[in-house]
């Protein structure tokens, strides 16, 4: 057993998603999270620098005594180099490898679309997986700059006419391919699930990279040993690198049920 809270992080506050799936399978289980709230979004910047403020968030999170490092975070997952990853002195995962695996097994077409930050869909990371998995498999990849700031910034209620639009503009390509399931490849996206799925049609199976991505740390930490044998009792810290008023604003939005628990600001750029 390892009583060590498991470390989250994100470019912003759409690992919440992630974490909201990791409580509810892991109630038992302390979390720390970090948001990079001060320079979200990490998806329209260059690869240098995204492994550079990955780098400060791992160390962070490392400083805090975690056991399990999950970059809940698209960008991040299809950017930081293995090499670095494997150097650590904890488990790390990214939401990549969980995620197209579940489109695979999903698909019964064989078109899978895939939509992220433009630095996830140009790195072709999912892409590469799916044909690792699936050699035939036809990938339709669409960048979505927009949703992150969508989300961040709230336009999220089903049916808003902003993010409507948004979404019609970004998934009619991928619509008219005949995709038959669809990668959410950030784990900001699932906040527009409701809209994504109705635009896509029910014959369209949605995978949530948050979700099956904390189903898949759950079963790593049981087969290495690190679970801390606790059922419930789990606690959840947040922290934040700019004004922690936007995450109490927006934390039930993200987290539901499991809202609640301290928000702090930290000088990211220490680390």
């Amino acid at each position: 057993m390892d009583k060590r809270p498991i470390g989250v992080f994100d470019s912003g506050l759409g690992g919440l998603t992630a974490v909201r799936q990791l409580r509810k399978v892991l109630p038992g289980e302390d979390i720390i999270y970090f948001g990079d709230t001060g320079r979200v979004p990490y998806g329209p910047r260059g690869e240098d620098t995204i492994i550079q403020y990955a780098g400060q968030d791992i160390r962070f999170l490392l400083s805090q005594n975690v056991k399990f490092v999950l970059a809940a975070c698209g960008t991040v997952s299809s950017t930081y180099p293995p090499a670095l990853a494997a150097k650590l002195p904890v488990p790390y995962t990214g939401v990549v490898g969980a995620t197209a695996r579940a489109a695979a097994a999903a698909t019964r077409n064989g078109k899978v679309g895939v939509i992220g930050t433009a630095a996830t869909v140009r790195s072709g990371s999912y892409a590469e997986v799916l044909r690792e998995i699936m050699p035939g498999v036809e990938i339709f990849a669409k960048a979505c700059p927009m949703f992150v700031p969508l989300v961040e910034n709230g336009y999220v209620a089903d049916g808003d006419p902003v993010a409507a639009l948004i979404i019609q503009e970004y998934l009619t390509p991928l619509r008219d391919a005949g995709v038959d399931t669809l990668i959410l490849g950030c784990t900001h996206y699932p906040l527009l699930k409701p809209m994504i799925g109705r635009f896509m049609g029910e014959n369209v199976t949605l995978v949530d990279s948050g979700k099956v991505t904390a189903q898949a740390t759950a079963a790593a930490l049981a087969d290495l040993g690190l679970l801390n044998g606790r059922d419930s009792g789990g606690t959840a810290h947040y922290f934040v690198s700019d004004d922690p008023t936007q995450f109490t604003e927006v934390e039930t939005m993200f987290l539901g049920e499991y809202a609640g628990g301290p928000v702090s600001r930290i000088a990211i750029e220490d680390y």
